[in-house]
């Protein structure tokens, strides 16, 4: 008979604190200084592919009540103009914008004057993290949830999977009420089972 599994961690709101870094350390201390106000600059903008963390620095940046664009190339003309007015606002002094989105300014399909005004401030691309991160992430992110992951099971996971943090955290939920429903600590065993169950249904 299996034990129902029930009050799984629940995922930490996105911070600074809790972001993987990687090769991306610069851009993160400028997202944090906008945020806490120590930085120079008022403008920051971050551009890299899916599941780089774009999403993660906005939200952990919108805390701190300072305005965030996220995924700039889909903002229609009323949220561009929005755009548009909040950067010069941040130009003249007054308070600071961090925006995101897929390509460098003068890639993205907006108005000239947005994507120019997008290019006043630093521009950061952030990098894909390395498999070294990623496995840093899920040792960090298993521990904090009460589990203890091996390296094969680290290894395992990262052949089989999307590489992107949600992808990550997603398995690390299934495993987790995997590992609790059938009282068995995490194994490939487990691991693959709990995939393959996952798959199923």
């Amino acid at each position: 008979m299996r034990q129902l599994a029930f009050e799984l961690s629940t995922p930490p709101e996105p911070s600074f604190d809790n972001f993987v870094a990687g090769a991306n350390a610069e851009a993160v201390a400028a997202a944090r200084g906008l945020a806490e106000g120590t930085l120079a600059e008022r403008i920051v903008y971050l551009w890299g592919e899916p599941g780089t963390g774009r999403t993660h620095l906005l939200r952990a940046a919108a805390t701190a009540g300072i305005p965030v664009f996220d995924d700039v190339e889909q903002l229609d003309a009323e949220q561009q103009q929005a755009l548009f007015s909040a950067v010069n606002a941040a130009r003249n002094g007054e308070g600071s914008v961090l925006a995101a989105g897929t390509a460098p300014p003068a890639q993205l399909p907006l108005r000239d004057d947005v994507r120019t005004r997008l290019a006043w401030g630093l521009v950061y691309q952030l990098r894909p993290l390395s498999d070294a991160d990623k496995a840093h992430h899920l040792r960090t992110e298993a521990a904090r949830r009460g589990m203890r992951l091996g390296e094969d099971v680290i290894a395992y996971l990262l052949s089989r999977l999307p590489r992107d943090f949600a992808s990550l955290n997603s398995v690390l939920d299934l495993l987790d009420r995997h590992s609790l429903a059938r009282q068995r600590p995490v194994t490939v065993p487990l691991a693959r089972d709990a995939l393959s169950n996952n798959s199923d249904g």
